[in-house]
């Protein structure tokens, strides 16, 4: 295609698929709606033709060649090396990669929604776009390894100042800290870096059941979320956590079940 005929068509999808202005909450709903558009316009007849615009694209798609085996992957790719602080710039903004790879060298690709970094052949890190300027976008997930060993850190570190997590997080915390005071804090964060290999969906179901059931430490929601993705019911052995209330379940006395009649007989 001729490219005075590609700015053409850009020229007509912005005068008749974007006025007034859409709003969509991602790109993936945006292209969406414009591919709809197009499977729209594909009924129109176009002055001096005789066919639709979706019979002549059927008649040319036989002609055409078919396409590369690989996808051509649309992104700006370039080099860059991790700082002391686990941040990779990319244009004008810095974004996180897990604190493991710290000052060494990546590839990035910038995406018109993403920036996915990689080193070696391995994705380490992705991150909505910013196009903001001297921003830095975080992952809270990457610094926990960091946060565990330097615990005190927890409620300074700026990664993980605006994590909005579901409330039941913030509970598990306090419980875990009136338990077991710093080591909770640990195991606090601990269950965070759970995030590092399941969802936050199934976490915070694991959470929540923990709660209800009492067993709040690290191996009762590792075992708990375990079983949400698994779909198969827990069994929690209560001896690893002594510091949970016990429930003596006693014999069955008959003489105090006698001796209970006889009080309501009374």
């Amino acid at each position: 295609m001729a490219n005075g005929n590609a700015e053409g068509l850009v020229g007509y999808s912005r005068r008749n698929f974007m006025v007034p202005i859409p709003r969509f909450a991602t790109w993936d709903a945006f292209n969406a709606y414009l591919e709809e558009q197009c499977h729209r316009r594909q009924a129109d007849v176009l002055r001096g033709q005789s066919e639709t615009i979706g019979e002549r694209l059927t008649r040319d798609l036989a002609a055409m060649a078919d396409l590369p085996a690989a996808p051509f992957d649309a992104c700006d790719q370039t080099t860059g090396r991790v700082s002391s602080q686990a941040l990779v710039r990319y244009k004008t903004n810095d974004y996180s990669v897990p604190v493991a790879y710290g000052h060494r060298d990546v590839w990035i690709r910038g995406y018109v929604d993403a920036v996915v970094i990689g080193c070696g052949g391995e994705i380490i890190a992705r991150h909505p776009r910013c196009y903001d300027r001297e921003d830095m976008v975080f992952d809270p997930v990457h610094y926990l390894p960091l946060i565990e060993r330097k615990i005190n850190a927890l409620d300074q570190a700026a990664p993980l100042a605006e994590w909005d997590l579901p409330p039941e997080f913030a509970t598990l915390r306090r419980l875990m800290e009136a338990r077991m005071i710093k080591a909770g804090r640990r195991e606090y964060v601990q269950v965070l870096r759970l995030l590092e290999t399941f969802g936050i969906d199934d976490l915070h179901a694991a959470v929540k059941k923990a709660l209800q059931l009492g067993a709040v430490g690290f191996d009762a929601v590792k075992h708990l979320v375990l079983c949400h993705v698994e779909k198969r019911p827990p069994k929690l052995d209560l001896d690893i956590y002594p510091y949970l209330p016990r429930a003596n379940v006693e014999t069955t006395s008959a003489a105090s079940y006698m001796a209970l009649m006889a009080e309501v007989a009374e």
